[in-house]
């Protein structure tokens, strides 16, 4: 099945087809520039009744434009009812917040179960296309252990203008996470280590290189020669122990690479408590933390990490939203073992 989208170059137009496509297509056609592009090189686009295949092509003010667009074909993942805690939702996106064990994309080793087949599910005929298919778009990822906030788009449009935000850094993520240690300026340690600072007002400022581990695949490691840059900032929010032997804190990304937070942490030496990868099972002292809280470390089964705000422009709108999301509770429940008041 095919629709039809057709409309006018306005006035002054981009010297580019492409690129006058992009500005002038109307929103509810939900289609972004990438799209729009493929559907250049298919065919698909007419002007004035011609079919342009040059993105190139010098298109003038008052050109008539016709798209053919195939109506958005059903996604080969499946939808499984699968219950979510929707934060917010309207026609051009939904946030979430994940549960810890979740996976958010499927892949060979987990083809269900995932935050992709339950919106699928949830959302049903809302979803008008993604790339042609009927799917959510997912522009970032959170660890499958890791709880919290994530944004999907539910048109082409607005996954299109999320992925920009994220490309060029202007999304605003926080985490909060148990980490061992207390990563104070004041500890002498931490500025003789290889890519850390401190920023004014006792911020960590973690900045390295992040790739592929050398023998492990599964891995990421830190380097300064290979790689793809990577700034990561903290902050203690808590410390934890007496003496202090723990922390919460607050991270927040400049960039945003795979495992990035716990990578940095660990190569800084507070890495998180619980993390099966890069925080090994460091045990604190019962003088510290008493009995009960050495047992909620030891036994605690996932890297302590939660994305707990997630900031935005809608994409269609431009109206900047931020959401919050709760600590969940095996965190909070750490943090009582450990004495803190939450």
């Amino acid at each position: 099945m095919m629709t039809l989208v057709e409309f006018e170059i306005a006035a002054a137009p981009p010297p580019r087809l492409d690129k006058a496509l992009g500005r002038d297509v109307p929103e509810d056609a939900s289609l972004s520039r990438s799209r729009l592009a493929k559907l250049i090189a298919d065919g698909a686009v007419q002007v004035d009744g011609v079919v342009v295949t040059d993105p190139r092509f010098r298109v003038a003010h008052g050109a008539q434009i016709a798209v053919t667009v195939a109506v958005a074909e059903e996604s080969h993942i499946g939808g499984e009812d699968i219950a979510l805690d929707v934060i917010f939702e309207d026609d051009d996106l939904i946030v979430v917040n994940k549960p810890s064990g979740m996976v958010v994309h499927p892949a060979p080793g987990t083809p269900g179960g995932t935050l992709v087949n339950a919106l699928i599910h949830h959302c049903g005929d809302t979803l008008s296309g993604v790339g042609g298919m009927k799917r959510p778009g997912i522009v970032h990822r959170i660890d499958k252990e890791t709880t919290g906030l994530l944004v999907a788009a539910k048109t082409d449009r607005a996954h299109h203008h999320l992925a920009k935000q994220f490309a060029a850094h202007t999304v605003a993520r926080r985490y909060l996470a148990v980490c061992y240690g207390v990563p104070d300026q004041n500890d002498p340690r931490l500025r003789g280590i290889k890519g850390t600072s401190f920023d004014p007002g006792n911020i960590l400022k973690i900045q390295t290189m992040l790739g592929r581990h050398r023998t492990d695949r599964q891995r990421q490691a830190v380097s300064f020669t290979n790689g793809r840059h990577a700034v990561t900032r903290s902050r203690i929010v808590t410390p934890l122990g007496n003496p202090q032997c723990a922390a919460l804190i607050e991270c927040w990304l400049e960039t945003g690479r795979t495992h990035q937070i716990r990578v940095h942490m660990a190569h800084c030496g507070h890495s998180l408590i619980g993390d099966p990868v890069y925080g090994g099972r460091r045990k604190l002292s019962p003088k510290a933390v008493g009995e009960a809280g050495v047992t909620a470390v030891a036994q605690f089964p996932r890297q302590a990490l939660h994305a707990a705000t997630l900031g935005f422009k809608h994409p269609v709108s431009g109206e900047f939203l931020e959401f919050e999301a709760p600590l969940p509770a095996d965190m909070t429940g750490l943090l009582r073992a450990l004495g803190a008041e939450v």
